[in-house]
């Protein structure tokens, strides 16, 4: 196997034909190219080079052994450095998914700020269902998802809350909550909770559709909706209500669904999730335009 400075010194005296320009091209000395081409030979078993007092040339061995040569070496340098720019976040192409209107919004002007910032990086906005962020990330699909906390999975890294809004009870349009300013945490012991998919983590399983109230008082459990859009028609037919963000109450707009602001309720809180182990500049370069577009940083 050869090293890298013997290759390094083969190719350039077969370009150069001179071990003192040979030298000053790669800042060694004279004799430390001569010394590794002589190496060069020996491993050969075959001169390389023709040397005389005044040229130097290749041998016909050392013509097809630079031929073979200068190609592979090339596509080694260019391959390694489309890594170094990669993992710079100079170039290629982020996968960014989003679940819902409100999202899609927000990673949108994301990406105009990331791509001023990294022009030569291209990024791609996919909208998704709630169940599919988890299994996009972890096979690779996509590079970042937009999701809502809290997310406690293993390999799963998250960034900074982006958004934190008010969280709202969707309840039926004649249901005798939908006449009143504020619902508390506690009126969730007196209906039917529809489910998230057991497919989403625990953790945010567990802060949308707990089992119990905060004193402990049981929730009846509803039935599952795979889709928010299957949850809200579910909630129109009467099945149950959700506790959702406040943005539902401008994007999803609905004859037979209201939405009454809890009174007591943590807000509901939004941001960028992606796989810990790739943690590329990439992805820490998107994560920090989100971050600063939310505080309004150019």
């Amino acid at each position: 196997m050869l090293e890298r400075h013997e290759v390094e010194a083969f190719l350039t005296l077969a370009e150069e034909l001179h071990f003192g320009r040979t030298a000053e091209r790669l800042r060694v000395s004279t004799a430390r190219i001569s010394q590794t081409i002589a190496r060069l030979e020996r491993r050969a078993g075959v001169p390389l080079f023709n040397r005389t007092s005044r040229r130097v040339e290749l041998t016909p061995v050392g013509q097809q052994l630079y031929e073979d040569l200068r190609p592979a070496w090339d596509q080694i340098g260019s391959a390694f450095e489309r890594t170094i720019a990669i993992g710079r976040g100079l170039t290629g192409t982020l996968r960014v998914a989003f679940v819902g209107a409100a999202g899609g919004q927000l990673l949108a002007g994301a990406t105009e700020l990331f791509r001023q910032r990294q022009p030569t990086c291209e990024v791609r906005l996919r909208e998704a269902q709630m169940t599919d962020l988890m299994p996009w990330l972890r096979d690779g699909e996509t590079d970042l998802a937009l999701g809502t906390f809290p997310v406690d999975e293993p390999g799963i890294a998250t960034g900074p809350v982006l958004v934190s809004e008010a969280r709202m009870l969707a309840v039926p349009v004649g249901h005798p909550f939908a006449s009143r300013p504020t619902v508390s945490m506690e009126d969730l012991a007196r209906v039917t909770l529809l489910q998230l998919p057991d497919t989403l983590p625990d953790s945010l399983r567990d802060d949308r559709t707990p089992h119990t109230t905060p004193s402990g008082r049981p929730i009846d459990l509803g039935p599952t909706g795979a889709t928010f859009n299957e949850i809200l028609t579910l909630i129109g037919a009467g099945r149950g209500v959700f506790p959702v963000g406040a943005q539902a109450r401008r994007y999803y707009a609905r004859p037979d669904v209201a939405y009454i602001p809890f009174s007591d309720a943590p807000p509901l809180q939004w941001g960028l999730l992606w796989r810990a182990d790739n943690t590329t500049a990439r992805v820490r370069a998107f994560t920090q335009a989100a971050h600063d577009l939310i505080n309004d940083r150019p």
